[in-house]
């Protein structure tokens, strides 16, 4: 354990508030100070790490970014810490992200959002499991445009994050709650194949519904023109 804890302490040539910060910034999720101190010893056995050092080295960098009126911090979320926006942009930001849930999802999106939807809420390894491939950065996708938000944890080995749909989902594809979802199986039975491509089909449908009701209420006010001229 660390008695003094210096922006200028290194592990392996680098800075270990950059590798607190490299690690913070590539975590798809919270990271807890246990991993990071787990990660940092695994390059320097003899330095060890507890929460109070961690504290004070995400003090550092934070003060760093507002004294170099940086529009991002780290904050201790959800028992990990993350990367988050300062609040003087928050105006900006949920405009943006309220425009951005309406564009169009790609098909990875589409398939991890069905899988929340229906399997909610649901930890990021029971996502992972149902797509056979890694998660992380279509979740995060789905958190930045507001669909998906975080609800929890489980009650499981680790704690893992539980997952949602948030309002803004309901609101984007035309339902007034959960209940409303397409459910042409029993929910059940989604981790089959058959039945998780049928209902990514539904929300993919649903949502191609949405953008032609848009499209045919722009053409109607004679709008259609100046969005094409614009982009």
């Amino acid at each position: 354990m660390l008695d003094s804890m210096s922006d200028y302490q290194f592990v392996d040539g680098t800075r270990l508030a950059s590798v607190i910060e490299a690690l913070i910034f590539a975590s798809p999720e919270p990271v807890s100070w246990n991993k990071l101190s787990e990660i940092v010893k695994e390059s320097e056995e003899e330095l060890v790490l507890d929460k109070l050092n961690i504290d004070r080295i995400v003090e550092q960098l934070n003060e760093r970014y507002e004294q170099n009126d940086l529009s991002f911090r780290i904050q201790e979320t959800g028992g990990g810490y993350t990367f988050v926006t300062q609040a003087r942009y928050h105006p900006w930001l949920s405009i943006y992200q309220h425009e951005n849930a309406y564009r169009r999802l790609s098909q990875a999106a589409i398939e991890t959002l069905a899988i929340v939807a229906y399997r909610q809420p649901i930890t990021k390894p029971e996502v992972d499991s149902i797509r056979g491939v890694d998660s992380g950065y279509m979740l995060r996708q789905l958190l930045e445009k507001m669909l998906v938000q975080v609800s929890g944890r489980a009650d499981t080995t680790g704690k893992p994050l539980l997952y949602k749909t948030t309002d803004t989902f309901l609101k984007h594809f035309g339902l007034n709650s959960v209940g409303e979802l397409p459910k042409p199986r029993e929910i059940d039975e989604i981790l089959k194949d058959d039945d998780m491509a049928e209902h990514r089909r539904l929300l993919m449908e649903r949502q191609m519904e949405l953008e032609d009701e848009e499209a045919k209420v722009l053409f109607d006010n004679g709008e259609d023109e100046k969005q094409l001229n614009n982009e």
